[in-house]
């Protein structure tokens, strides 16, 4: 890896390299391949800086390395440096007001995405073979599809979040990238410690929220929906295990706890009038409550330290240590009646596909009251899988008017093999 093209694109935080703790000889799934990890997980011996100077210098070495991280060294795998992060992992944006912008590879003069921005981009700008971040409200699934790279956000729970700075520990996963969906699937074989990977159920139904699709513009709803079809039709040979749905109608009738964030955190942009009321609901919910653990998280430490922010991160923090504990057992209800809904729909074996995104990547430097209805809209999506806790691949499908376009398919809580195997028998189709 040359220096050279790790400083150009502005990925990496910090530069080191962690061996294998394994014999070369020994064959593990990961030998001979390179990773880089957000700047949110602790490596021994190096500060975690958090995507803030003053985090950095007021928190001491890690004394131990994140179970993850070692877990990856564990099987093989060469670890490279620390990336850049948005601050305090707070945006999807992936503008460090402190440490700069890493560089989208596929467009320069739009933003990579975040919170996991230098991650995504080292992936991206083929410096590593594979990176992890973390997903809070859409860290990995949002830069993975600015990248143009496959990001997953696995389901809650089901990877250790330990020597992991949480920042809102309902909705946290760590996730991982790669270019190549084969290398995708030899980190999950590590992370997900499952022995179901090789052989597994074929999906019984494909689900395509036709809602979420129409928070498009019409020419990348229709092309998204005939590649999903499409794919479907050559793989299993019927139609009939396609089925359309509203998902926000199908949430609304069946998470009764939404009622209560149906009036709230309304948005004025004329776009936020197409987005479905039950998913802006439903963000609206995974919003505070990410808030109010924020603050239970991290309050003292900014009340105390009183850092500075960059734009955007300290509107945000500054909403976060105004919450309260008002309407935090309403979302915990809301988690639990959505993941129930969406598993009496889905079952075992079903998959849901809705975009990753509701656009290409905004253009750097966009004024935040500009981005007010794509973020709602991104939102509302992120929220699916982030409340429900239900597992989501974010999957590349090519360039459009010169930009990334993606799609997402989501299984059920703790089917991620079954996802992964779905999402790789598309790719072989799509390869085709």
């Amino acid at each position: 890896m040359e220096m050279e093209a790790s400083e150009s694109c502005g990925a990496f935080m910090e530069k080191f390299t962690l061996q294998p703790i394994c014999s070369a000889s020994e064959e593990l799934p990961l030998n001979g391949l390179t990773f880089a990890v957000k700047d949110i997980f602790d490596v021994e011996g190096h500060v975690t800086g958090f995507g803030n100077p003053e985090w950095a210098n007021t928190h001491s070495a890690a004394t131990s390395t994140a179970p993850t991280v070692v877990s990856l060294l564990n099987a093989g795998a060469t670890c490279v440096g620390k990336t850049v992060m948005d601050e305090m992992a707070y945006s999807i944006n992936g503008e460090n007001f402190h440490y700069g912008t890493p560089i989208n590879p596929v467009s320069s003069d739009r933003v990579p995405g975040g919170s996991s921005s230098g991650s995504a981009v080292a992936v991206g700008a083929k410096l590593v073979d594979f990176s992890l971040g973390t997903d809070t409200g859409g860290s990995v699934r949002v830069p993975a599809s600015y990248c143009g790279i496959y990001g997953i956000r696995p389901s809650h729970g089901v990877v250790s979040t330990a020597g992991v700075i949480p920042m809102a520990q309902s909705f946290d996963t760590v996730g991982w990238f790669a270019r190549d969906l084969r290398i995708l699937k030899l980190v999950g074989i590590v992370l997900l410690q499952s022995d179901s990977h090789s052989v597994g159920p074929s999906p019984t139904n494909i689900y395509i929220a036709e809602d979420c699709f129409k928070l498009l513009d019409s020419k990348s709803n229709y092309q998204l929906i005939d590649t999903l079809v499409n794919s479907t039709r050559k793989l299993y040979g019927s139609d009939d295990m396609i089925k359309y749905l509203s998902l926000g109608d199908y949430i609304e009738g069946n998470v009764p706890s939404l009622k209560k964030f149906m009036t709230i955190g309304t948005c004025s942009n004329v776009e936020c009038s197409y987005i479905p009321s039950s998913l802006r609901a439903l963000s609206c919910a995974m919003r505070l409550l990410q808030m109010y653990e924020f603050k239970e998280n991290h309050g003292e430490w900014v009340s105390n330290v009183k850092p500075s922010l960059g734009p955007g991160i300290a509107e945000r923090v500054q909403d976060a240590l105004k919450t309260t504990d008002e309407n935090i057992d309403v979302c915990r209800a809301v988690k639990a009646e959505l993941r129930a809904a969406l598993t009496a729909l889905l079952g075992d074996c079903g998959i849901l596909a809705i975009p990753t995104v509701p656009g290409p990547p905004p253009k750097l430097r966009t004024d935040t009251t500009a981005l007010e209805g794509f973020r709602a809209k991104a939102f509302s999506l992120l929220s699916i899988a982030g409340v429900s806790g239900f597992c989501q691949v974010s999957i590349p499908l090519g360039i459009q008017d010169n930009l990334p376009i993606s799609v997402s398919l989501l299984a059920n809580h703790g089917s991620d093999w079954l996802l992964l195997n779905v999402v790789e028998a598309i790719h072989n189709v799509l390869q085709e």
